[in-house]
């Protein structure tokens, strides 16, 4: 009696080092995302049942299965290889111990200290803590890509959003699209220092 061929997704089921990697990272990259394992599979035109497999790492998917679901989880294919675990994607800076960089585009009197840094992923994650200087102006020209959010956590100022003008107290926060015109319009209390985290899209 001739033996039933598999699906082109599936060999042998088998724990192999690589099918667990694989499996890891697919489950890793959905649960990031915050999706079931249903919708993600639907998207994906497989079963439920079968990314489970995957996800455990118990069948080895083949580079057509591995396309669909990058595609329902809206990534590309190559998140599933490589050292994965060993990206940094985890960052811990101790206090005071941030990097001073010198931003494109910066004011005068803007100290910048990025604070922590993602490597991978199609997410650029730039977070600041940026004080102002004695002699530090008012600037309401800032403009960039992406988006930005902005934490007050000493002084008080008023804050240009295009044509809106809000006032920032210490706890006071912002989330705005950065491709408008905004910053300090004008510095009410001092000192003033702020965190400020700009998320843009790579490429």
């Amino acid at each position: 009696m001739p033996s039933r061929s598999r699906p082109a997704f599936e060999t042998e089921p088998t724990r192999g080092a690589a099918a667990c990697e694989v499996g890891a990272q697919v489950r890793a990259l959905r649960l990031a995302a915050g999706v079931s394992a249903g919708k993600v599979a639907a998207a994906s035109g497989i079963s439920a049942s079968m990314l489970s497999r995957i996800e455990r790492g118990l069948v080895s998917p083949s580079v057509d299965t591995l396309y669909r679901i990058a595609r329902g989880l809206n990534v590309p294919i190559s998140r599933f290889f490589g050292d994965q675990p060993g990206r940094t994607d985890f960052s811990h800076v101790p206090a005071g111990r941030g990097v001073q960089v010198d931003r494109v585009g910066a004011v005068a009197n803007y100290r910048y200290e990025l604070i922590g840094h993602i490597l991978s992923g199609n997410l650029f994650v730039e977070p600041y803590f940026v004080t102002l200087l004695p002699g530090a102006e008012p600037y309401v020209t800032f403009q960039h890509p992406g988006h930005k959010f902005l934490y007050l956590l000493s002084g008080e100022v008023s804050y240009r959003y295009g044509t809106k003008v809000v006032q920032l107290r210490v706890g006071d926060s912002l989330l705005f699209d950065a491709t408008a015109l905004h910053g300090i319009e004008a510095v009410e209390v001092q000192p003033v220092s702020y965190l400020s985290v700009v998320f843009t899209l790579r490429g």
